[in-house]
């Protein structure tokens, strides 16, 4: 196993130091997060802008709530209409689910920004 690279940035999303690269992507080992090295700092500025269920502009530590019942696998029950999540991450997740984040007794998990209402 080759030794890190001391030229490469820190994982935007976790701050990991243990980034490597794998063809033109930098990519994490502990989040699995991959981006663009040559465009990360304009990808950034000129990111989509993720808006919730009702049109509000989201942005990384708001808070909101779930809108409808959501199904988690593998979950003792729904996530419930009504419930906050603090905190969120904006990111650019599997699917189309767009939002990281913790739900009480649930955990961590991503969800979709149209399940979602700014509070």
């Amino acid at each position: 196993m080759g030794t890190v690279n001391e030229t490469l940035p820190p994982c935007p999303e976790c701050s990991s130091e243990y980034t490597y690269e794998m063809g033109a992507l930098l990519v994490c080992p502990e989040c699995a997060h991959e981006w663009s090295q040559a465009t990360d700092t304009e990808e950034e500025s000129a990111a989509t802008v993720i808006k919730d269920a009702v049109g509000n502009v989201l942005a990384d530590g708001d808070t909101v709530t779930v809108i409808k019942d959501l199904k988690v696998k593998g979950g003792s029950g729904p996530i419930k209409v009504g419930t906050k999540v603090r905190n969120i991450r904006l990111v650019n997740g599997v699917g189309d689910h767009d939002i990281d984040c913790k739900v009480d007794g649930f955990g961590p998990m991503q969800l979709k920004s149209s399940v979602v209402k700014k509070i």
